[in-house]
């Protein structure tokens, strides 16, 4: 954006197709705006990094996948066994020692409810099948291209690969 540009509006919240569009704000040196199909939300980097504290840094983002998508793995398994979970709580912490280590995310998962030994224990395996863990673990190709004035408008978003993929996490 030049410096002239404006910040993207909020009447622009939503993005386009099944994208997750992220832009500077310019109101921090490290601030951005980031748009997915139907939320948006600020990403940031703390004060002592040279940002303006104003939202989760990147990493903070990836734990924050890792555990909402392992909490709604284990809720959608255990509301269709009909076992009485009344809470799920995923705390996650991203380490690395250094740029070309491998990351550790230390995984806490706090089931609260009536549930027996082996329920717990089955609930524990689902989480280790939660499509964002798979990703993690597997590892992910990344597809770069510049874009240009020419490219077509992203397509209209398919149903949420997520959501697919968490309900066949918990088919076993």
């Amino acid at each position: 954006m030049p410096s002239d540009a404006s910040p993207p509006s909020i009447s622009s919240l939503q993005a386009p197709g099944d994208r997750v569009v992220v832009a500077e704000t310019h109101l921090g040196r490290l601030q951005l705006l980031a748009r997915a199909p139907d939320a948006a939300f600020i990403v940031d980097e703390p004060v002592s990094a040279g940002g303006l504290g104003t939202g989760p840094n990147p990493y903070d983002l990836l734990s924050a996948a890792l555990g909402s998508c392992t909490a709604l793995t284990i809720r959608l398994y255990a509301e269709r066994k009909g076992w009485p979970l009344r809470h799920v709580e995923v705390s996650v912490r991203h380490h690395r020692a250094s740029l070309s280590a491998r990351d550790l995310f230390d995984r806490v998962i706090e089931l609260d409810g009536d549930l027996d030994a082996d329920q717990r224990a089955r609930l524990l395996a689902i989480a280790e099948r939660c499509p964002v863990h798979q990703t993690l673990d597997k590892g992910s190709d990344v597809k770069t291209t510049l874009a240009s004035a020419l490219d077509p408008a992203p397509s209209a978003a398919e149903p949420s690969e997520h959501a697919r993929d968490m309900a066949q996490a918990g088919d076993g």
